[in-house]
């Protein structure tokens, strides 16, 4: 626990940790890389959770090993081939977890390309991976949820983004149509 503790400190004077540096999650991921292990019950809660709030999500999923020997270097090479990153993994004890606290995976979790959201073990765990990620989630589950809004969300959305653009357009419309009252006017003023 000492040696997290000190990684921490370390990452975080570095500045791996700090908002500044955490880039934004779409509010509407289109494709998502699931990254854990495909032997749990994670894979298929996350993949349930993403078809059940909005099927339109594409899924990747990454493979790769979430504990012991060769775990960081797994999930670094599962990082290399996602295209938005979900790390994920259930609980555990702290030993399990230990992955998380790798320093070189968390390196690769900063370094990633794309947006990296945790959902590492349950509500009161917290690893070094959860504090240089983009975005940390309680579960696996929350993390799924947290990149694809429900469908009826983005129904809403769509509807209300339709009614702004009809209303836009009949007043874009009506501007014109005055605009081209007046000239015709005018033109009749000066044929006459």
């Amino acid at each position: 626990r000492q040696q997290v503790a000190q990684l921490a400190r370390k990452l975080e004077a570095e500045g791996l940790m700090a908002p500044e540096r955490k880039r934004p999650i779409p509010r509407f991921c289109q494709r998502v890389a699931v990254v854990t292990s495909l032997s749990g019950s994670v894979i298929d809660d996350v993949k349930r959770t993403l078809a059940r709030r909005n099927p339109l999500v594409q899924v990747q999923v990454a493979g790769c090993m979430v504990q012991g020997p060769g775990a960081p270097e797994s999930i670094i090479r599962a990082l290399g081939v996602a295209a938005a990153a979900l790390l994920v993994r259930g609980g555990g004890s702290f030993e399990d977890l230990m992955t998380f606290n790798d320093e070189a995976l968390a390196r690769a979790v900063a370094a990633c390309p794309v947006p990296v959201i945790t959902g590492i073990g349950h509500e009161p765990d917290t690893s070094i991976c959860d504090m240089v990620g983009d975005r940390r989630t309680s579960t696996p589950t929350a993390a799924a949820e947290s990149v694809a809004p429900g469908i009826d969300e983005v129904e809403l959305q769509i509807s209300e983004r339709a009614k702004r653009l009809v209303r836009s357009m009949s007043s874009t419309l009506a501007v014109s149509g005055q605009a081209l009252d007046g000239l015709g006017a005018l033109a009749s003023r000066s044929l006459a």
